[in-house]
Protein backbone atom coordinates (compact mmCIF):
# COMPACT_ATOMS: atom_id res chain seq x y z
CA UNK A 1 0.00 0.00 0.00
CA UNK A 2 1.28 3.46 -0.87
CA UNK A 3 1.65 6.07 1.87
CA UNK A 4 0.47 9.67 2.19
CA UNK A 5 0.85 12.44 1.29
CA UNK A 6 -1.08 12.02 -1.94
CA UNK A 7 -1.52 14.54 -4.73
CA UNK A 8 -5.31 14.16 -4.48
CA UNK A 9 -7.15 14.00 -1.18
CA UNK A 10 -10.29 15.28 0.52
CA UNK A 11 -11.02 16.89 3.86
CA UNK A 12 -13.17 14.16 5.38
CA UNK A 13 -16.90 14.71 5.68
CA UNK A 14 -19.35 13.40 3.08
CA UNK A 15 -23.07 13.93 2.54
CA UNK A 16 -25.28 11.71 4.68
CA UNK A 17 -27.27 9.27 2.51
CA UNK A 18 -31.02 9.25 3.17
CA UNK A 19 -30.96 5.93 5.10
CA UNK A 20 -28.48 7.46 7.57
CA UNK A 21 -30.61 10.60 7.96
CA UNK A 22 -33.71 8.47 8.52
CA UNK A 23 -32.02 6.17 11.02
CA UNK A 24 -30.54 9.07 13.00
CA UNK A 25 -33.97 10.71 13.19
CA UNK A 26 -35.55 7.46 14.36
CA UNK A 27 -32.87 6.94 17.01
CA UNK A 28 -32.29 10.46 18.34
CA UNK A 29 -35.72 12.06 17.90
CA UNK A 30 -38.35 9.32 17.66
CA UNK A 31 -36.50 6.82 19.90
CA UNK A 32 -37.97 4.10 17.68
CA UNK A 33 -34.82 2.09 16.86
CA UNK A 34 -31.94 0.75 18.93
CA UNK A 35 -28.31 1.89 18.92
CA UNK A 36 -27.40 -1.40 17.22
CA UNK A 37 -29.94 -0.76 14.46
CA UNK A 38 -28.55 2.75 13.92
CA UNK A 39 -24.99 1.40 13.78
CA UNK A 40 -25.99 -1.21 11.19
CA UNK A 41 -27.33 1.51 8.89
CA UNK A 42 -24.22 3.67 9.44
CA UNK A 43 -21.95 0.67 8.82
CA UNK A 44 -23.62 -0.10 5.50
CA UNK A 45 -23.46 3.53 4.38
CA UNK A 46 -19.79 3.86 5.35
CA UNK A 47 -18.84 0.73 3.40
CA UNK A 48 -20.63 2.15 0.33
CA UNK A 49 -18.86 5.50 0.76
CA UNK A 50 -15.47 3.83 1.15
CA UNK A 51 -16.08 2.00 -2.14
CA UNK A 52 -17.11 5.27 -3.80
CA UNK A 53 -13.90 6.99 -2.67
CA UNK A 54 -11.82 4.04 -3.86
CA UNK A 55 -13.68 3.90 -7.19
CA UNK A 56 -12.97 7.55 -8.02
CA UNK A 57 -9.26 6.89 -7.46
CA UNK A 58 -8.57 8.33 -4.01
CA UNK A 59 -5.83 6.61 -2.02
CA UNK A 60 -6.94 7.89 1.40
CA UNK A 61 -10.53 7.36 2.53
CA UNK A 62 -12.67 8.34 5.53
CA UNK A 63 -16.01 7.29 6.99
CA UNK A 64 -17.43 10.61 5.81
CA UNK A 65 -18.18 11.42 9.48
CA UNK A 66 -21.43 9.46 9.09
CA UNK A 67 -21.61 8.73 12.82
CA UNK A 68 -21.39 12.42 13.76
CA UNK A 69 -23.80 15.32 13.93
CA UNK A 70 -21.00 17.94 13.87
CA UNK A 71 -17.42 17.80 12.57
CA UNK A 72 -16.14 18.91 15.98
CA UNK A 73 -18.63 18.65 18.85
CA UNK A 74 -19.09 14.87 18.67
CA UNK A 75 -15.36 14.41 19.25
CA UNK A 76 -15.04 17.14 21.86
CA UNK A 77 -18.09 15.97 23.79
CA UNK A 78 -16.47 12.57 24.38
CA UNK A 79 -13.29 14.06 25.88
CA UNK A 80 -13.02 13.79 29.65
CA UNK A 81 -13.95 17.16 31.16
CA UNK A 82 -16.12 18.35 28.26
CA UNK A 83 -19.92 18.47 28.24
CA UNK A 84 -22.22 19.66 25.46
CA UNK A 85 -25.19 21.83 26.42
CA UNK A 86 -28.21 22.68 24.29
CA UNK A 87 -29.35 26.31 24.52
CA UNK A 88 -31.67 28.67 22.72
CA UNK A 89 -29.25 30.53 20.42
CA UNK A 90 -26.97 28.96 17.79
CA UNK A 91 -23.70 30.22 16.28
CA UNK A 92 -24.27 32.74 13.47
CA UNK A 93 -23.16 31.87 9.94
CA UNK A 94 -23.87 33.95 6.81
CA UNK A 95 -27.66 33.99 6.81
CA UNK A 96 -28.24 30.88 8.94
CA UNK A 97 -27.67 29.74 12.51
CA UNK A 98 -26.12 26.53 13.72
CA UNK A 99 -28.16 24.26 15.97
CA UNK A 100 -27.74 25.56 19.55
CA UNK A 101 -25.18 23.12 20.98
CA UNK A 102 -22.45 24.65 23.15
CA UNK A 103 -19.26 23.06 24.53
CA UNK A 104 -18.52 23.52 28.22
CA UNK A 105 -15.49 22.48 30.26
CA UNK A 106 -16.62 21.12 33.63
CA UNK A 107 -13.51 19.24 34.77
CA UNK A 108 -9.87 18.40 34.06
CA UNK A 109 -9.35 17.55 30.40
CA UNK A 110 -8.13 14.14 29.24
CA UNK A 111 -8.45 11.69 26.34
CA UNK A 112 -10.35 8.59 27.45
CA UNK A 113 -9.19 5.14 26.35
CA UNK A 114 -12.71 4.32 25.16
CA UNK A 115 -13.22 7.42 22.98
CA UNK A 116 -15.67 6.25 20.28
CA UNK A 117 -13.69 7.77 17.42
CA UNK A 118 -11.03 5.10 17.93
CA UNK A 119 -13.58 2.46 16.94
CA UNK A 120 -14.78 4.69 14.09
CA UNK A 121 -11.25 4.63 12.67
CA UNK A 122 -10.89 0.86 13.13
CA UNK A 123 -14.07 0.26 11.13
CA UNK A 124 -12.69 2.19 8.15
CA UNK A 125 -9.34 0.41 8.41
CA UNK A 126 -11.09 -2.98 8.36
CA UNK A 127 -13.10 -2.12 5.25
CA UNK A 128 -10.70 -0.40 2.85
CA UNK A 129 -8.00 -1.49 0.43
CA UNK A 130 -6.26 1.89 0.61
CA UNK A 131 -5.10 4.22 3.42
CA UNK A 132 -7.71 4.81 6.16
CA UNK A 133 -7.82 8.36 7.48
CA UNK A 134 -9.80 9.95 10.27
CA UNK A 135 -10.44 13.68 10.65
CA UNK A 136 -10.94 15.18 14.10
CA UNK A 137 -11.11 18.79 15.35
CA UNK A 138 -7.72 20.23 16.24
CA UNK A 139 -6.64 21.51 19.65
CA UNK A 140 -7.60 25.13 18.93
CA UNK A 141 -11.26 24.12 18.63
CA UNK A 142 -11.41 23.22 22.31
CA UNK A 143 -10.54 26.80 23.22
CA UNK A 144 -11.99 28.93 20.41
CA UNK A 145 -15.43 27.34 20.51
CA UNK A 146 -15.76 27.38 24.31
CA UNK A 147 -16.90 30.69 25.79
CA UNK A 148 -14.80 31.91 28.75
CA UNK A 149 -17.88 31.75 31.00
CA UNK A 150 -18.28 28.06 30.12
CA UNK A 151 -14.78 27.13 31.33
CA UNK A 152 -15.55 26.20 34.94
CA UNK A 153 -12.38 24.77 36.59
CA UNK A 154 -10.63 27.53 38.54
CA UNK A 155 -7.17 26.48 37.32
CA UNK A 156 -8.30 26.99 33.71
CA UNK A 157 -8.78 30.70 34.30
CA UNK A 158 -5.02 30.69 33.60
CA UNK A 159 -5.00 30.22 29.82
CA UNK A 160 -1.53 28.67 29.85
CA UNK A 161 -2.73 25.91 32.17
CA UNK A 162 -5.74 25.28 29.93
CA UNK A 163 -3.62 25.19 26.76
CA UNK A 164 -1.14 22.81 28.40
CA UNK A 165 -3.94 20.40 29.30
CA UNK A 166 -5.50 20.62 25.82
CA UNK A 167 -2.11 19.86 24.27
CA UNK A 168 -1.58 16.91 26.65
CA UNK A 169 -5.05 15.59 25.83
CA UNK A 170 -4.31 15.69 22.12
CA UNK A 171 -0.86 14.17 22.57
CA UNK A 172 -2.60 11.23 24.23
CA UNK A 173 -5.15 11.11 21.40
CA UNK A 174 -2.42 11.00 18.75
CA UNK A 175 -0.81 8.01 20.50
CA UNK A 176 -4.17 6.28 20.96
CA UNK A 177 -4.98 6.56 17.25
CA UNK A 178 -1.50 5.31 16.38
CA UNK A 179 -1.92 2.32 18.70
CA UNK A 180 -5.22 1.59 16.90
CA UNK A 181 -3.34 1.39 13.60
CA UNK A 182 -3.85 4.95 12.37
CA UNK A 183 -0.99 6.23 10.24
CA UNK A 184 -2.83 9.22 8.76
CA UNK A 185 -4.56 11.52 11.23
CA UNK A 186 -6.08 14.84 10.20
CA UNK A 187 -6.80 17.58 12.73
CA UNK A 188 -9.01 20.46 11.62
CA UNK A 189 -7.61 23.67 13.14
CA UNK A 190 -9.80 26.08 11.21
CA UNK A 191 -9.54 28.85 13.78
CA UNK A 192 -6.17 30.00 12.48
CA UNK A 193 -8.20 31.29 9.53
CA UNK A 194 -10.93 32.73 11.77
CA UNK A 195 -8.29 34.74 13.64
CA UNK A 196 -7.37 36.46 10.36
CA UNK A 197 -10.94 37.84 10.14
CA UNK A 198 -11.38 41.38 11.53
CA UNK A 199 -14.77 40.51 13.09
CA UNK A 200 -13.46 37.46 14.93
CA UNK A 201 -10.32 39.30 15.99
CA UNK A 202 -12.49 42.09 17.44
CA UNK A 203 -14.67 39.54 19.26
CA UNK A 204 -11.65 37.93 20.92
CA UNK A 205 -10.32 41.34 21.93
CA UNK A 206 -13.69 42.07 23.57
CA UNK A 207 -13.17 38.88 25.62
CA UNK A 208 -9.79 40.25 26.69
CA UNK A 209 -7.78 37.95 24.43
CA UNK A 210 -5.11 39.09 21.99
CA UNK A 211 -5.82 37.33 18.66
CA UNK A 212 -2.14 37.27 17.66
CA UNK A 213 -1.23 35.70 20.99
CA UNK A 214 -3.95 33.10 20.39
CA UNK A 215 -2.51 32.28 16.96
CA UNK A 216 0.86 31.70 18.60
CA UNK A 217 -0.63 29.57 21.38
CA UNK A 218 -2.75 27.53 18.97
CA UNK A 219 0.38 26.72 16.95
CA UNK A 220 2.17 25.75 20.17
CA UNK A 221 -0.65 23.35 21.11
CA UNK A 222 -0.45 21.60 17.74
CA UNK A 223 3.33 21.33 17.93
CA UNK A 224 3.14 19.87 21.43
CA UNK A 225 0.42 17.41 20.45
CA UNK A 226 2.27 15.92 17.49
CA UNK A 227 5.99 16.44 18.14
CA UNK A 228 6.55 12.96 19.62
CA UNK A 229 4.45 11.06 17.09
CA UNK A 230 6.10 7.97 15.56
CA UNK A 231 8.00 8.66 12.34
CA UNK A 232 5.57 6.63 10.22
CA UNK A 233 2.52 8.69 11.26
CA UNK A 234 1.39 11.47 8.92
CA UNK A 235 -0.51 14.46 10.31
CA UNK A 236 -2.80 16.64 8.20
CA UNK A 237 -4.43 19.93 9.18
CA UNK A 238 -7.42 21.59 7.55
CA UNK A 239 -8.21 25.30 7.65
CA UNK A 240 -11.32 27.04 6.36
CA UNK A 241 -13.73 29.83 7.20
CA UNK A 242 -16.81 27.84 8.13
CA UNK A 243 -18.99 25.46 6.17
CA UNK A 244 -22.61 24.98 7.26
CA UNK A 245 -25.21 24.29 4.57
CA UNK A 246 -22.91 25.92 1.99
CA UNK A 247 -22.50 29.12 4.05
CA UNK A 248 -19.47 30.62 5.78
CA UNK A 249 -18.64 32.29 9.09
CA UNK A 250 -15.34 34.13 8.46
CA UNK A 251 -13.24 35.85 5.83
CA UNK A 252 -9.73 37.21 5.51
CA UNK A 253 -6.36 36.19 4.04
CA UNK A 254 -3.98 33.78 5.82
CA UNK A 255 -1.20 36.38 6.11
CA UNK A 256 -1.55 37.03 9.85
CA UNK A 257 -1.33 33.33 10.71
CA UNK A 258 0.74 31.75 7.93
CA UNK A 259 4.06 31.79 9.76
CA UNK A 260 2.52 30.15 12.82
CA UNK A 261 0.60 27.62 10.70
CA UNK A 262 3.71 26.43 8.91
CA UNK A 263 5.67 26.23 12.19
CA UNK A 264 3.44 23.50 13.63
CA UNK A 265 5.31 20.52 12.18
CA UNK A 266 2.18 19.29 10.38
CA UNK A 267 2.90 17.25 7.23
CA UNK A 268 -0.10 18.20 5.04
CA UNK A 269 -2.02 21.48 5.03
CA UNK A 270 -5.53 21.59 3.56
CA UNK A 271 -6.12 25.29 2.91
CA UNK A 272 -9.41 26.79 1.70
CA UNK A 273 -8.87 28.77 -1.50
CA UNK A 274 -12.18 28.58 -3.40
CA UNK A 275 -13.22 32.25 -3.08
CA UNK A 276 -11.69 35.70 -2.64
CA UNK A 277 -12.54 35.39 1.06
CA UNK A 278 -9.35 33.34 1.46
CA UNK A 279 -7.13 36.13 0.13
CA UNK A 280 -4.11 35.65 -2.12
CA UNK A 281 -1.61 32.82 -2.47
CA UNK A 282 1.33 34.88 -1.21
CA UNK A 283 1.33 33.23 2.27
CA UNK A 284 2.45 29.98 0.58
CA UNK A 285 5.93 31.51 0.27
CA UNK A 286 6.30 30.87 4.01
CA UNK A 287 5.98 27.10 3.53
CA UNK A 288 9.41 25.71 4.50
CA UNK A 289 11.23 23.88 1.71
CA UNK A 290 11.18 20.15 2.30
CA UNK A 291 8.56 17.42 2.54
CA UNK A 292 5.60 19.36 3.94
CA UNK A 293 2.77 19.73 1.44
CA UNK A 294 -0.07 22.19 0.87
CA UNK A 295 -3.29 21.09 -0.82
CA UNK A 296 -4.98 24.35 -1.87
CA UNK A 297 -8.76 23.99 -1.90
CA UNK A 298 -9.41 25.48 -5.34
CA UNK A 299 -12.38 23.10 -5.78
CA UNK A 300 -15.42 24.15 -3.76
CA UNK A 301 -17.80 21.86 -1.89
CA UNK A 302 -20.34 24.64 -1.42
CA UNK A 303 -21.81 24.59 -4.95
CA UNK A 304 -22.24 21.83 -7.55
CA UNK A 305 -20.71 23.64 -10.55
CA UNK A 306 -17.55 21.86 -11.63
CA UNK A 307 -14.38 23.88 -11.95
CA UNK A 308 -12.47 23.48 -15.24
CA UNK A 309 -9.13 21.69 -15.23
CA UNK A 310 -7.67 24.50 -17.34
CA UNK A 311 -8.64 27.05 -14.67
CA UNK A 312 -7.23 24.80 -11.97
CA UNK A 313 -3.96 24.47 -13.90
CA UNK A 314 -3.73 28.27 -14.07
CA UNK A 315 -4.26 28.53 -10.32
CA UNK A 316 -1.47 26.04 -9.70
CA UNK A 317 0.80 28.02 -12.02
CA UNK A 318 0.12 31.01 -9.79
CA UNK A 319 0.61 28.97 -6.60
CA UNK A 320 3.92 27.62 -7.88
CA UNK A 321 5.31 31.18 -7.85
CA UNK A 322 5.24 30.96 -4.06
CA UNK A 323 5.73 27.25 -3.28
CA UNK A 324 7.46 24.46 -5.18
CA UNK A 325 4.92 22.57 -7.32
CA UNK A 326 6.37 19.38 -5.84
CA UNK A 327 5.11 20.53 -2.42
CA UNK A 328 1.55 21.03 -3.67
CA UNK A 329 -1.46 18.80 -4.25
CA UNK A 330 -5.22 19.24 -4.68
CA UNK A 331 -8.23 18.79 -2.39
CA UNK A 332 -11.64 20.42 -2.08
CA UNK A 333 -11.77 23.55 0.08
CA UNK A 334 -13.67 21.77 2.87
CA UNK A 335 -15.78 18.72 3.58
CA UNK A 336 -19.18 18.19 2.00
CA UNK A 337 -21.05 17.97 5.29
CA UNK A 338 -19.40 19.69 8.22
CA UNK A 339 -22.70 19.04 9.99
CA UNK A 340 -25.14 16.27 9.23
CA UNK A 341 -27.37 18.67 7.28
CA UNK A 342 -24.76 18.80 4.51
CA UNK A 343 -24.02 21.27 1.76
CA UNK A 344 -26.28 22.12 -1.18
CA UNK A 345 -25.11 19.33 -3.49
CA UNK A 346 -26.39 15.91 -4.48
CA UNK A 347 -24.45 12.69 -3.90
CA UNK A 348 -23.78 12.49 -7.66
CA UNK A 349 -22.40 16.05 -7.63
CA UNK A 350 -20.24 15.18 -4.63
CA UNK A 351 -18.78 12.23 -6.53
CA UNK A 352 -18.12 14.44 -9.56
CA UNK A 353 -16.15 16.85 -7.36
CA UNK A 354 -14.01 14.02 -5.99
CA UNK A 355 -13.46 12.69 -9.52
CA UNK A 356 -12.30 16.19 -10.51
CA UNK A 357 -9.80 16.20 -7.62
CA UNK A 358 -8.27 12.98 -8.95
CA UNK A 359 -8.33 14.13 -12.61
CA UNK A 360 -6.57 17.36 -11.63
CA UNK A 361 -3.82 15.45 -9.83
CA UNK A 362 -3.38 13.26 -12.88
CA UNK A 363 -3.26 16.27 -15.22
CA UNK A 364 -0.73 18.24 -13.16
CA UNK A 365 1.46 15.62 -11.48
CA UNK A 366 0.74 12.52 -13.52
CA UNK A 367 -1.13 10.66 -10.79
CA UNK A 368 -2.44 10.60 -7.24
CA UNK A 369 0.61 8.83 -5.80
CA UNK A 370 3.31 10.87 -7.56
Amino acid sequence: MSKPPYRADHVGSLLRPQPVKDARRKFFEEKSISADELKAVEDAAIIDLIRMQEDVGLKAVTDGEQRRSFWHYDFMGELTGFEMEEREEGVQFAGVKLRPIFPTIKGKLDFPADHPHIEHFKFVAANTRVTPKISIPGPSCCHFRTAPADIKPAEYKDADVLFADIAATYKKAVQAFYDAGCRYLQMDDIFFAYLCDPKHRAAKKEEGQDPDWLIDRYAWMMREAIKDRPSDMVIGMHMCRGNFRSTHAAEGAYDLAAEAIFSTGVDIFFMEYDTDRAGGLEPLKLLPKGKQRVLPGFITTKTPKLESIDDLKRKFEEASKYADIDQLGIAPQCGFASTEEGNALTEAEQRAKLELVVKTAEAIWGGVEK
